[in-house]
């Protein structure tokens, strides 16, 4: 076959119409979510004195509501929103939850171009996703790449401060820079499904998902300014369950206490390093986002019943779980 014939060929005509569909898909997206997407630039108050913080924001409502990642608020209360359009607004910081590395901005008018929102628990390795964000300043840029892994686990919180891990964290090729942080992750709909947060190395981007728990976390946030939560003063690895207490739970796993806090709620109640958590308020934990899960506000000042086992027997005991400072 000539040159000329494999340049004419309608393998190549399958590409290029291949490359067609892909480009149309990224350029909708970008057109749909772009408008949404804000450059931040933030006013910080250190122990050095005033300093500008720079990151990505994604309206989400046309009254003005903002979000972005907790990181990139961190210390400040005020600053601007500059969209690609080129208009500008005042923000103001509503609430963040290090936690979860999420926060609530509030523009000092409407009339925003609001995202439209996902569901990232749909979302297949493999499927397209399109970031859009401000990376070193460059307003407006758009990357676009697969999902690369789903369910994997981000540590965040304050330096020095508790820290928690995000759950079914978003693995993403679409290159991410510094100056992405609170962008938009979308999927081929133009639906937002993650927020960029973090950069773990080259191809190797990280969002928090669009999902239920997110959601309330933001209308929490929009609510209350803060989220708060319980804690039980523990630290936790998984750990397989002696053969015959897994037969009869018909589950693998439970948590093992690696430390119990000094006059945590874990201590008052009498549970004990090296004990097995097999149930906690009556739901099982298998893993430590089974038990964060149930680190809700509601048990806070609660009695809850903690199933453990200890040297091959099983106990229950009571504990009241605090707040999480």
């Amino acid at each position: 076959m000539s040159l000329l014939d494999q340049i004419s060929s309608p393998a190549s005509d399958e590409s290029e119409a291949a490359l067609d569909a892909y480009s149309r898909t990224v350029i909708a997206v970008a057109e749909a979510v772009g408008p949404s997407v804000a450059n931040l630039r933030v006013r910080r108050r250190g122990r050095r004195g005033p300093s500008v913080g720079a990151g990505t924001g994604v309206a989400i409502s046309p009254d003005g509501f903002l979000i972005t990642s907790a990181h990139v608020v961190e210390g400040a209360q005020r600053g601007v929103a500059e969209f690609g359009d080129g208009s500008e607004c005042e923000v103001t910081l509503v609430g963040a939850d290090p936690l979860s590395d999420l926060a609530v901005l509030r523009a000092d008018h409407g009339d925003l171009a609001a995202a439209r929102l996902g569901d990232a628990e749909q979302l297949r390795v493999g499927q397209l996703v399109i970031a859009i964000g401000n990376p070193q300043g460059y307003a407006s840029s758009v990357t676009a790449g697969a999902v690369s892994g789903l369910g994997r686990s981000l540590g965040v919180g304050p330096r020095g401060g508790p820290r928690r891990l995000i759950e079914n964290v978003i693995q993403t090729d679409a290159a991410l820079n510094p100056g992405n942080s609170g962008g938009a992750l979308a999927d081929g709909a133009s639906r937002v499904v993650g927020i960029n947060t973090a950069v773990a190395g080259v191809g190797l981007g990280l969002a928090v998902p669009i999902n239920d728990a997110t959601r309330l976390i933001v209308t929490t946030l929009i609510a209350d300014g803060r989220v708060r939560r319980a804690q039980l003063g523990a630290a936790v690895a998984p750990r397989p369950l002696p053969p015959a207490v897994a037969e009869r739970l018909r589950r693998r796993g439970g948590l093992a206490l690696r430390q119990v806090i000094e006059d945590s709620p874990a201590q008052r109640a009498g549970l004990q390093q090296g004990d097995l958590l097999l149930e906690l308020d009556g739901e099982p934990v298998s893993d430590a986002t089974d038990l964060q899960r149930l680190m809700v506000h509601e048990r806070i000042g609660r009695e809850v019943a903690a199933r453990v086992l200890r040297g091959g027997a099983e106990l229950t005991l009571t504990v009241v779980l605090d707040e999480l400072a």
